[in-house]
């Protein structure tokens, strides 16, 4: 018959073994959460960047409504990016009139990490997301 001293001290082992391994995967589940919410966040971005391009009549002003559209929408999602690039391609403005073109939003996030503290997560990452959106063919642009 076995006595019971045999199994102590395991209680012990099995936290120190247990605990940081339940940490670490607690970390990695948030990890991937916020930078999928991220990711969904600047793709929408960018879709509310381009389409605001597309109905704008000139090259700067599509620029300028593109950049404060996609800002506007990542701010109000509640998405605190370390930057936010955006870059709209306003190349098809110069296209005639009866072309097909489109503007193309690129929306980048640097998305802080480093309050996860979990081993091979970079302290930052950057999510990025492009959109395009089709100008209207028949109307005039400049």
């Amino acid at each position: 018959m076995k006595s019971r001293r045999d199994e102590r001290g395991s209680a012990s082992i099995e936290a120190a073994i247990g605990v940081p391994a339940f940490a670490l995967f607690v970390g990695l589940i948030i990890f991937g959460g916020r930078t999928a919410m991220t990711h969904g966040a600047v793709e929408s971005a960018a879709a509310d960047g381009a389409r605001s391009a597309s109905i704008s009549r000139t090259n700067e002003t599509a620029r300028a409504e593109a950049e404060s559209a996609a800002r506007s929408s990542l701010e109000a999602q509640g998405i605190d990016c370390l930057s936010v690039t955006v870059s709209v391609d306003t190349s098809d403005f110069d296209v005639p009139v009866g072309t097909p073109g489109t503007v193309q939003v690129t929306v980048e996030c640097r998305l802080n990490l480093a309050d996860l503290a979990v081993p091979g997560v970079p302290g930052s990452r950057i999510i990025t997301a492009s959109v395009s959106s089709p100008l209207d063919t028949w109307r005039e642009r400049s």
